[in-house]
């Protein structure tokens, strides 16, 4: 994959994350593509490409000015539409689209609310161009039950094909109220979160759901942190996979700790955790190998400042 340092972005720029999701994860050479139409757009700077074939989904994680970011996440969207076909899409993680979810993070001199209005213009500019249909999401989201993206996403692909033209509250904020191939989008603009997954030495798909609604805020468990979990087929395991939203007031050791509790009352062990995408710094645990036996983790994808 060529080199994405097209630009140094400056200081004193605005500056934004994004994070899309793509609905493929077992054909590099697709997601490479994606890649590649990404770091076409000068200015942008491609940090993490994560690629998970039981999930069937990847994760491109990359920041520059907003205008470049719209851009590029424009090209991304373009690319995944035309390789990706989700009437032939199989996956563990719930999904309505070949570019399943576009979060947009400010970073660096900009505000939420000046975000938003990226987010727009992304979601007119593909829904215009490719006739895909586009719900908007956190704070970005039209009303309060779009707010919690898995409120959309829960419908699922297949279902949602079915439905949209008739059920008026599937109705997308823009684009047609019709699903092809390529199916929906959600763009939606969030805080820093860190995509944290923690793989158990086990086959039971039950035993990580049952630990994953423990930990999650939402079934009382921890603040900030959501968690579902999934089978890993290609590793033969099972996963708890969270988003960790808050990190000062949750931070991962805790989530490990809480997961690893979970566990050994079910009599598994914890086989390793896995970060998804950027970190900060002072999110990072010391000696991260040793107290939740993170694997495969690249310190270019720390945030110092």
């Amino acid at each position: 994959m060529k080199d994405s340092s097209k630009k140094q972005i400056e200081i004193s720029e605005p500056v934004i994350k994004c994070v899309p999701n793509f609905s493929e994860g077992k054909d590099k050479k697709i997601v490479e593509k994606i890649a590649e139409a990404i770091m076409e757009v000068k200015g942008i700077s491609v940090f993490d490409v994560h690629i998970d074939p039981s999930h069937n989904r990847s994760v491109i994680t990359f920041i520059g000015h907003p205008e470049a970011v719209v851009q590029a996440a424009f090209n991304a969207t373009k690319t995944a539409a035309k390789l990706i076909d989700m009437t032939k899409h199989r996956g563990e993680h719930p999904r309505i689209g070949s570019t399943d979810v576009i979060p947009i993070v400010p970073m660096k001199n900009i505000s939420a609310e000046e975000c938003v209005k990226y987010a727009e213009k992304l979601a007119t500019k593909i829904a215009e161009e490719l006739k895909i249909p586009i719900y908007l999401y956190e704070k970005a989201a039209k009303s309060e039950e779009r707010k919690n993206l898995a409120n959309t996403r829960k419908t699922g692909y297949e279902k949602l094909k079915q439905k949209i033209e008739k059920d008026s509250s599937l109705k997308p904020d823009f684009g047609p109220q019709k699903l092809g191939s390529a199916g929906a989008t959600m763009i939606g603009v969030r805080n820093f979160l860190i995509a944290y997954n923690i793989n158990l030495k086990s086959k039971d798909l039950e035993a990580a759901k049952e630990i994953a609604k423990k930990i999650r805020e939402s079934a009382g468990g921890l603040k900030g942190v959501k968690a579902i979990g999934l089978n890993l087929g290609h590793k033969n395991i099972v996963q708890v996979s969270t988003n960790i939203t808050d990190y000062k007031t949750v931070g991962i050791k805790e989530v490990f700790e809480a997961v690893k509790k979970e566990a050994k009352k079910r009599n598994i062990e914890i086989l390793e955790s896995e970060i998804v995408g950027m970190i900060p710094k002072d999110a990072l645990p010391k000696k991260h190998e040793e107290t939740i036996l993170l694997k495969d983790f690249s310190k270019s994808c720390v945030i110092k400042n």
